[in-house]
């Protein structure tokens, strides 16, 4: 039997491997089979076989009828998906759990002590990086906009202002609370309406035309995207983070400036 290499990666988001991806397919063709039929079909080593066939058989994707020769039998692919769907589930909510008693124990006491005494031999120069890929720079975003004291700054584009809002907006209704002054500057167009309807409680929104991306913390964080968010694939989105209270001074006031100009958007706008 000839599987074809892309139907299998799309088997693999079951959570198999190479081996009991191709084995669990060979028994759906077959419906009952033995270990050795499997193997033939499957082109997977008879060596290796019984192993990935238990492995099938914990995560209830065959079962094993007993008597001899041993066989298995394939479990309908729409209980298995439920199967899955429960298991990673669970798996989750419990690495969840774990995470969370973590924040009570001393191991983050230690992690954090340990990076306190790393970031006071650094060089301030050397407190910068590039960040590759959007998930990864709205990662660190969050990171530095989450722990923000005193004012984050944000200029971005149409679709970045919705991104942000969705993504960002329950950390902005903390800082809210917390008294810090929230600053966007983006295109507000008819698409962006409802992101500036949810936002408007939080931050203080202006128009603009400008097409720049880049935020600052404290007046001393600073994340500034290269390239266009309209022209580049998420994958190959490239930030860089900079911890320079000179810079970052410096591109806040030039916000400042421009935003004295800047009209201010109602939730009829455009």
């Amino acid at each position: 039997m000839i599987i074809q290499k892309e139907f299998l990666n799309k088997i693999k988001d079951f959570g198999l491997n190479s081996y009991e991806a191709k084995l669990w397919t060979a028994l759906l063709s077959r419906g009952v089979a033995t270990a050795g039929e499997l193997s033939d079909i499957a082109n997977v080593p008879r060596s290796r076989s019984y192993d990935v066939l238990e492995s099938l058989e914990k995560k209830g994707f065959v079962i094993m009828k007993i008597g001899k020769p041993i066989k298995y039998l394939a479990v309908p692919p729409s209980e298995v998906l439920e199967r899955v769907k429960k298991n990673m589930k669970e798996l989750a909510e419990e690495r969840v759990n774990r995470l969370e008693e973590l924040k009570t124990t001393d191991v983050i006491t230690e992690l954090t002590t340990l990076h306190d005494q790393g970031i006071e031999l650094v060089e301030p120069s050397e407190l910068s990086g590039s960040l590759q890929g959007r998930r990864n720079l709205y990662g660190h975003l969050e990171l530095l906009i989450r722990n923000a004291q005193k004012s984050v700054t944000i200029m971005t584009t149409a679709q970045g202002f919705m991104r942000k809002v969705e993504g960002l907006k329950p950390v902005f209704e903390k800082l809210k609370k917390k008294g810090v002054r929230i600053r966007i500057a983006a295109p507000i167009t008819k698409e962006s309406k409802d992101a500036l309807k949810d936002v408007l409680s939080t931050a203080e929104v202006r128009h603009t035309d400008s097409k720049a991306r880049f935020c600052v913390v404290d007046g001393k964080d600073l994340v500034f995207m290269l390239l266009d968010d309209q022209e580049v694939h998420p994958t190959y989105d490239v930030g860089v983070w900079v911890d320079t209270p000179f810079f970052a001074k410096a591109m806040e006031s030039l916000f400042d400036t421009a935003w004295k100009g800047m009209k201010t958007p109602t939730q009829k706008t455009p």
